[in-house]
């Protein structure tokens, strides 16, 4: 879960390697380094702590070159330090930067040590370039070096190597963990995410596992994983640099917060103009796949799981369609039975998570009637991986706490729903009556959005508190377990979601005054019984945070604290609460002064297991 810039250029690159990382940062911020090739040789600048720190020790070591090599890291071997920084090095003119998990490294770097190779860092990285250092001394040039090195790896790596003997370019390669290739004017890059590059290009060659690519100025060559040259598509972005940027706002995750009815009114443009054209939105295969399903696998980890489990209440409810839910994780690592007629789901904001796309890997199309993915990024490994595809259309998000990538995900997911029920009985005017309902989201999320003052408010009751119990019944459990997902995120406030039925079997031990207990009330045939379970709250001298429907007949009083929420149809109310849990997130992390857009611990794009 590092960053990745690499650039070779007929100018300086120091300036687009460091505003790549800033715009990487999210993928890892313990340590920073770049390592840049020029008339002097090799010059390498690192840093411990964010990129900042970089950019002012390389201004200040006047670091220049016309190639070179940046890296952003999340520590995974090793603590974060500048010795366990990349770029690592052997020698004084070989450097190399990686993203992923070498797991056979501890054998490797016995090996080395066997033939006088001296480590400098507790990395698993440095085992790496120094095979590229003992390749190149026996293969003479940088491209063959690498392409020897990765035949003794195991695990999932990205890298990129540069080399003062060859300053004209770098060679990277990917297996396992993302890399894409920018493509610009007498200058080409390279990055673990094109966002990276928007600044300086909009064309993209997507890598294939397993891809090399040589890197020139003026050239970009690919060779597959059995060493043939190929050629990749090249995507084009139409979305700007700006787009990433936060703008007037304080944070990411607030500007992605408030960016959630643009987001959504693009997901749905043009896709929901009748129930036959619904399905269109997942590809040209997908009717043909849709008319074979009798069953739904959900794949996905963290705030996706938690859009997966909304939809598996919507699957049966609506479509009739058994569907299953799973973390990846623990799905790719155990036995599992595939009902005929199964359709596997992958869900994934970047499209890169390790444990997703590896589950998705383990498939087979023998198992499954079609794979789909639903995803943010265009050109990802899970799209282009799968059959079936849902682009969400979000946008660039670079808060680590998603929000704006899971109401879209919701929204593809309900349009799923559809596609597939209509095939099993789903009346054309009862999923057009669903339809009217999405079409009200994007006014709907505004509204809900227009409470931020008032959540603001009663953020403050959060500050001082150290754990919380978010509650919801049916389909808002999942959208509970969101909640407290996002606060334990970006606030480290210990936060757990119980479905509220459960609270007399375990949880009610735990309230007292002292355990902030939220609540989502919408208006729907559960209120009620929800309504008992917060009594039970109350009689333990709990405080409760509502967030009820204005229709629901939820009075404050004492320890009952109520912010009303607009009327929202049913089914898509998930989808609109989901919005104040996200806005009292932001609210106390902000108020408790802790780093909002880069929590610590963690990263955004996870692609190491």
């Amino acid at each position: 879960m590092c960053g990745i810039v690499g650039a070779v250029a007929h100018r300086n690159v120091s300036n687009i390697l460091i505003t790549g990382l800033k715009r990487l940062e999210y993928r890892g911020y313990d340590s920073a380094g770049v390592a840049l090739l020029n008339k002097d040789g090799l010059q390498r600048v690192r840093r411990q702590g964010k990129v900042a720190a970089l950019e002012q020790a390389a201004r200040e070591a006047g670091a220049t070159g016309f190639t070179g090599i940046a890296h952003t890291r999340w520590a995974t071997h090793g603590r974060p330090s500048e010795e366990n920084a990349h770029p690592h090095m052997s020698g004084n003119g070989l450097a190399l930067v990686h993203n992923g998990i070498i797991e056979n490294f501890q054998e490797l770097k016995e090996e080395l040590e066997q033939d006088g190779y001296r480590f400098e860092s507790e990395t698993d990285t440095e085992v790496v370039v120094h095979l590229v250092h003992q390749e190149l001394e026996k293969r003479g040039d940088l491209f063959s070096a690498l392409q020897h090195t990765v035949k003794r790896l195991h695990g999932a790596y990205a890298l990129a190597v540069i080399h003062e003997s060859e300053p004209d370019h770098l060679v990277a390669v990917r297996s396992g963990s993302p890399l894409v290739v920018g493509l610009g004017i007498d200058e080409n890059y390279v990055a673990s995410d094109h966002l990276a590059l928007l600044p300086v290009t909009n064309r993209f060659l997507f890598l294939d596992e397993g891809d090399l690519v040589d890197v020139r100025a003026d050239q970009v060559t690919v060779t597959d994983v059995n060493g043939e040259p190929v050629s990749r598509k090249e995507h084009q972005f139409d979305s700007t640099h700006e787009d990433a940027e936060k703008g007037e706002y304080r944070h990411y995750m607030q500007k992605e917060i408030f960016e959630q009815p643009a987001a959504i009114q693009r997901t749905l443009e043009g896709r929901i103009d009748s129930p036959q054209a619904v399905s269109e939105a997942f590809g040209e295969q997908a009717a043909a796949i849709f008319d074979r399903v009798k069953s739904v696998q959900i794949v996905a980890c963290g705030t996706s799981y938690h859009a997966g489990m909304v939809a598996r209440y919507w699957m049966e409810a609506l479509a009739g369609i058994p569907c299953q839910v799973e973390v990846a994780s623990e799905f790719r690592y155990r036995q599992h039975v595939v009902p005929e007629g199964t359709l596997f789901v992958t869900i994934s904001q970047s499209g890169e998570t390790a444990d997703t796309l590896a589950a998705l890997r383990d498939t087979h199309t023998s198992e499954y009637v079609g794979r789909l993915a639903v995803c943010n990024v265009d050109g990802s490994s899970l799209v282009r991986e799968s059959e079936l595809t849902f682009l969400t259309k979000a946008g660039p998000e670079i808060g680590v706490a998603s929000t704006k990538a899971f109401t879209t995900q919701l929204a593809g997911l309900l349009m799923l729903v559809l596609a597939l029920g209509r095939r099993k009985g789903l009346t054309d005017e009862r999923i057009e009556s669903v339809l009217d309902e999405l079409r009200q989201l994007p006014n709907l999320l505004e509204q809900a959005a227009s409470l931020d003052t008032p959540i603001r408010e009663l953020s403050r009751a959060f500050v001082e508190k150290n754990h919380t119990l978010f509650l919801g019944r049916g389909v808002h459990f999942p959208v509970a377990m969101e909640g407290a997902l996002k606060l334990k995120e970006i606030s480290y406030i210990h936060a757990e979601a119980y479905p509220a039925g459960e609270l007399k079997h375990g949880p009610l031990a735990l309230v007292d005054k002292e355990m902030p207990v939220v609540a989502v009330a919408p208006n729907d045939e559960l209120l009620e019984k929800l309504k008992s379970n917060l009594q039970e709250v109350r009689a333990r001298g709990g405080e409760l945070y509502l967030f009820a429907d204005k229709k629901a007949k939820v009075t404050a009083g004492e320890g009952i604290h109520v912010l009303t929420m607009p009327a929202v149809p049913e089914i898509i109310a998930p989808i609109v609460y989901t919005v104040p849990l996200q806005l009292l997130s932001y609210h106390v992390a902000v108020l408790r002064g802790t780093d909002v857009d880069q929590p610590r611990n963690l990263a955004k794009s996870v692609t190491v297991e």
